[in-house]
């Protein structure tokens, strides 16, 4: 291997905005090459955000022998296909979330990356910002006590259309693939990268059998008790709230640091309350998760360190999406 990790991309999305400087930027990477399934539409884009190669289609890049790990952001369907055939060519994967929509796909993933001695992890940017660190800090520090509820919020409205795949059942589309995984992630991680022994959930779908709005609570062995909400259907907003036997944490915005992919990245905002009346606001820096992200897959490949979504992680987050999903469908409380 060079001495920087070099990189290739799966498509044009529009997600790009945000992971094209955060490569550019870091000091141990380089942003080989792009592939798009129109060569015409590969070559602008290249030439507009100074990528020296540009390929029409998506097998010649990942057989790009330049190439040390792809970055795959192609809609939620096609991210297990293309992850599987990358890392068979001997690339590590970056993975936009939600990186498989079963365990069949999972599962193949993990064999995979087994079979060819590769990393692949789910694109999770949020995971690698401070602002996290510091909340499972006061968690462990016991400022809040024992934490028995969680609730976490992601909405913004969603113009219908027959071309976003959002709208695909077929695609891996509705709310809770699409923006739910977040506060669902988030509440396992908090449980110590625990599944929550059992779920119940709602959903409100629309015309083309995607979820617009999902209501799911989760129930943990720790005792935490977590609610989450998603939807295409209600103004812009994020959040969370950490109930324990001593505080309250409440978190002005879990994805600070990517809010506005492509735009520069606002200071994190923390505000615990405690039951003695107690109140602080603990601000975090302002730093890019995405480039937070591209580095630690520096470290992963280029120094074996761990990484802070291994695949085991990626399998709760799954078996949880699932079971969410399936207790929505039939109106039953579904234990995992």
């Amino acid at each position: 291997m060079s001495k920087k990790l070099r990189w290739g991309i799966l498509s044009t999305a529009w997600i790009n905005v945000a992971l094209v400087p955060a490569i550019q930027r870091s000091r141990r990477s380089e942003l080989v090459a792009l592939a798009s399934r129109d060569l015409k539409k590969s070559q602008i884009y290249a030439q507009e955000h100074g990528i020296p190669i540009a390929y029409g289609n998506y097998e010649s890049l990942i057989d790009d022998d330049q190439i040390d790990v792809i970055y795959n952001p192609l809609p939620n369907a096609l991210h297990c296909e293309w992850t599987v055939k990358a890392a068979q060519s001997g690339k590590h994967v970056l993975c936009e979330k939600p990186m498989a929509l079963s365990l069949a796909e999972l599962r193949a993933i993990e064999d995979v990356s087994r079979e060819n001695n590769v990393w692949i992890v789910e694109a999770y940017a949020y995971m690698h910002h401070p602002q996290l660190q510091r909340i499972i800090e006061l968690i462990e520090s016991n400022d809040l006590g024992d934490i028995y509820q969680f609730t976490g919020w992601d909405t913004f409205p969603l113009p219908d259309s027959d071309s976003n795949y959002r709208f695909d059942v077929t695609m891996g589309g509705g709310s809770l693939w699409d923006i739910g995984v977040y506060p669902v992630s988030l509440a396992i991680v908090l449980n110590r990268s625990e599944c929550p022994i059992d779920v119940w959930a709602l959903q409100t779908k629309g015309e083309t059998g995607v979820d617009l709005a999902f209501f799911g609570q989760m129930r943990f062995a720790s005792g935490l008790v977590a609610h989450i909400s998603s939807s295409f259907r209600s103004p812009e907003r994020r959040g969370a709230r950490i109930v324990g036997s001593k505080g309250i944490l409440r978190v002005a915005d879990h994805l600070s640091g990517q809010e506005v992919p492509g735009e520069p990245p606002g200071e994190g905002v923390l505000a615990l309350t405690t039951t003695n009346g107690y109140e602080t606001t603990i601000i975090i820096p302002a730093v890019d998760a995405y480039q937070r992200e591209v580095e630690a897959m520096e470290r992963l490949v280029m120094d074996g360190t761990n990484t802070v979504v291994p695949l085991s992680l990626s399998r709760d987050i799954l078996r949880t999406i699932d079971a969410l999903h399936r207790s929505a469908s039939s109106g039953e409380r579904v234990h995992l």
